[in-house]
């Protein structure tokens, strides 16, 4: 399998390419918000009527608040994800009051028995639980904004390791983010999904790490709600303005290849309205994994800003608009010597050699969302989001590239629309909903070579399809300890195919008494969408002299079943999770002959296995919390290649593409992968996190030709440590710290897969220090 010149590291997943889009929708993601219930009692166990309950974030100054009803029940809708302090307080008793983590979807039950006031009972204060939820089957991790700026390296433009640190099976290879064994994963702001048909033309971030309040992973086992990307969601909550009153945060770093990553934003609320805006920019003469361990031609630069804007016209009506326009530029980088043996390699397997290429990818990239919130009563919830977002790659060949300069153009243009309704029931949660879009997408491809090779005409298209899909989910908590979550979801999509499926989900959760263990079942289905790309008379033209030939791309469908159980212990949560992926039609890319020219396919099948441990800890001794994350999976393809670029006879054995029938592993299958990390509050205001990365090597894909330069089926494994410390002065005002990623600078050959530009190393040794200052205005 291939990757195209270059491949992303944050958002892992390119944008298609040209658009207007208007449908009417539900969510290919799910909302960013939940519920919170509850019931307040007295020592007898009656209801406490008219109680004062409130609902307060611990990270900025959000808030609600109400009165119990008769029978002493409470309930706030909308709540965004978060953790949260809930207060109640009525005339005679003490007030109590516990924490509580919400995530999206969800909706926390939580019971105050209030003591008569004078009484010899202590006021109730928990920490915030880590007890498993009863509303989901989704494996979740959590994460806020502090846990982002602490986590070494988490906070860069460019970092991921807010993702790879925390959540199982992810990880970065050829440049790209892979998660549960694939790479087509999903990046959704404020619960509305950025939509995107295409894989790996992208490299820059979809948002910058230090824009987001909290940050949700999902990891499958989505209910109908969710939509269709089955390896990984990542739902944000961006920051809003509700945590600063007129503050601005200035952020300054610098360290080694000459890098740099800055922002300003300022922020502030009243009790109606919030607003939030940032502008950002980054540079590094080391950008995108190297051939070799060596950085040459590798300079990275980019800059954008960010805006959300939250407005409570009255309690049951929020309106919020979300924006962003952000331009990155990568040099692509090469291995400068021509009898190195990784150029050697490459030439003799019929791949273009890198030391003739001066090649680089300019991106712009804009969205801007819009939602309204309505609150029908206190158990109905409508939400309505239309959104438009533009993404463009161009990928930019030096006229003096050697054999071969490629130039690339892709834009995109989506406009859509998703709606959610959403009513509770005695036993009952249940969602309706459809999503919707219509892309209109251009392309352009021309290839020159320069040894000889036959030139054909510069190819270009346009191309518009769509995607309509509407949704129903119903979770029936049965009772205090059962929960059952089923759904359907069906989607249409048109363009030059038209495809129609129905995808059935369903799933368990078990509390086991006493224990309080949660075992959890899940099994359904998933359908996504292919690329909108055709071949063109010159390309296809190109194709045949290469011999090869297009066949249509038709839209992979999964089926995933998972088993989990979660176990807390005094504060300590361990879920452990088995799970396993079939895929039909499953969609990769690989490059057209001896060129740099990237297209689509689509293998028969793929079978994805594994299974994973996560282990997070309370606060140890008022400092540290710590983490543990490990995955064994396996991912395996099989012939032949029935999509998109395709030998004219799959059996033929000369064709550049023919494949052995037979699962066998995929490039970017690692079987074992282990993070191990903490963060520690420190005297002084100071903090000091750390975290060790271990992998057991990707698929050797020369192995058992001659070419290999490694003895065995899988390539070398690989440890690395990042560390981090900090200090803030003036009660927050000032901060500085320092970040090192890979310390030891242990440096390994992640893959040979003969992607663009040869092989790829992991990154090299960075060094760099931040300083923050945060003033009013």
């Amino acid at each position: 399998m291939k990757s195209f010149p270059g491949k992303m590291r944050i958002c892992a997943e390119a944008l298609s390419l040209t658009a207007l889009v208007l449908l009417f929708a539900s969510n290919l993601s799910a909302t960013v918000s939940g519920s919170v219930r509850g019931v307040v009692h007295d020592p007898q166990h009656r209801p406490v009527q008219g109680a004062h309950v409130t609902l307060k974030a611990q990270t900025s100054d959000w808030t609600q608040s109400q009165n119990c009803s008769d029978n002493g029940e409470f309930e706030f809708r909308s709540v965004p994800i978060g953790t949260y302090t809930v207060t109640v307080s009525s005339p005679g008793f003490q007030a109590t009051q516990q924490d509580v983590i919400v995530q999206s979807d969800t909706s926390p039950v939580l019971h105050f028995k209030l003591a008569v006031a004078g009484a010899q009972e202590n006021v109730v204060v928990s920490g915030t639980p880590v007890a498993p939820t009863m509303d989901s089957v989704t494996p979740t991790t959590m994460l806020n904004r502090q846990d982002i700026q602490q986590t070494p390296g988490a906070d860069r433009t460019n970092g991921v390791e807010m993702i790879t640190d925390y959540v199982p099976a992810t990880y970065v290879a050829h440049d790209m983010l892979h998660m549960n064994g694939g790479h087509q994963i999903l990046w959704l702001i404020d619960g509305v999904s950025i939509p995107n048909t295409n894989i790996a033309a992208n490299l820059g971030p979809q948002i910058d790490p230090k824009d987001i309040d909290y940050l949700e992973v999902l990891q499958g086992s989505y209910d109908a709600t969710y939509g269709d990307r089955t390896y990984g969601m990542f739902n944000i909550a961006p920051r809003t303005g509700f945590e600063r009153d007129r503050q601005c945060d200035l952020a300054l770093s610098a360290g080694n290849f000459y890098q740099t990553d800055d922002q300003l934003s300022c922020g502030g609320h009243t009790q109606r309205f919030a607003y939030y805006a940032s502008v950002n920019g980054n540079r590094s003469n080391y950008g995108l994994q190297t051939p070799i361990p060596q950085v040459y031609h590798d300079a990275e630069n980019g800059y954008g800003g960010f805006a959300s804007f939250i407005y409570n016209h009255d309690s049951n009506n929020q309106f919020r608009v979300v924006g962003s326009l952000r331009q990155d530029y990568y040099q692509v980088p090469v291995d400068p010597n021509p009898n190195s043996v990784g150029n050697q390699i490459l030439e003799a397997s019929g791949e273009v050699p890198s030391y003739g290429l001066h090649d680089a990818e300019r991106e712009p990239d804009a969205y801007v969302i819009f939602s309204w919130v309505h609150t029908f009563d206190p158990s109905t919830l409508l939400t309505l989001s239309p959104f438009y977002h533009y993404n463009a790659a161009h990928y930019e060949g030096s006229p003096d590239d050697y054999p071969v300069s490629t130039n690339v153009d892709l834009n995109a243009n989506y406009a859509g629309f998703q709606g959610i309704l959403n009513k509770s029931l005695p036993k009952n949660d249940l969602e309706v909903g459809v999503y919707g879009f219509f892309q209109h997408q251009y392309n352009y491809f021309d290839n020159v070579f320069s040894d000889g090779t036959q030139n054909f005409p510069a190819s270009s298209i346009t191309v518009t399809g769509g995607v309509a899909e509407e949704f129903i989910s119903d979770r029936f908590n049965a009772t205090k300890w059962l929960t059952i979550i089923a759904g359907l979801r069906g989607t249409e999509f048109r363009s030059s195919i038209a495809e129609n499926q129905a995808d059935p989900r369903v799933g368990v959760a078990l509390r086991v008494p006493r224990l309080n263990w949660v075992l959890r079942a899940f099994y359904g289905h998933y359908y996504q969408p292919p690329p909108l790309v055709t071949a063109t008379g010159p390309l296809l033209g190109f194709a045949n002299s290469q011999h090869f030939t297009f066949a249509p791309l038709y839209g992979e469908r999964d089926k995933q079943w998972e088993a989990s159980l979660i176990i807390p212990y005094r504060g300590w949560n361990l879920q452990v999770d088995n799970y396993q992926t079939n895929a039909s039609n499953w969609l990769d890319h690989n490059n057209i002959g001896n060129s740099n020219l990237f297209w689509p396919i689509t293998w028969y099948r793929a079978l994805i296995q594994g299974w994973d441990l996560t282990l997070r800890s309370p606060l140890l001794w008022h400092t540290v919390q710590a983490h543990l994350v490990y995955a064994n999976q396996i991912a395996q393809a099989t012939s032949p290649i029935n999509g998109g670029l395709i030998c004219p006879n799959p059996n033929d054995q000369s064709c550049p593409l023919y494949i052995p029938p037979g699962y066998s592993p995929v490039d970017h299958d690692q079987r074992n992968t282990l993070n191990v990390g903490a963060n520690a509050s420190l005297p002084w205001h100071s903090y000091a996190s750390g975290n060790v990365y271990y992998g057991s090597g990707f698929t050797n894909g020369l192995y058992g030709t001659p070419l290999s330069q490694y003895p065995g089926p899988y390539l070398p494994s690989h440890t690395t440590v990042d560390l981090s410390l900090g200090k803030s002065f003036s009660e927050g005002k000032y901060a500085i710290s320092a970040t090192a990623l890979n310390v030891a600078n242990r440096r390994v050959q992640l893959d040979n897969s003969l992607t663009f530009g040869g092989f790829h190393w992991n990154e090299p040794r960075q060094i760099y220090g931040e300083f923050r200052y945060r003033f009013h205005y």
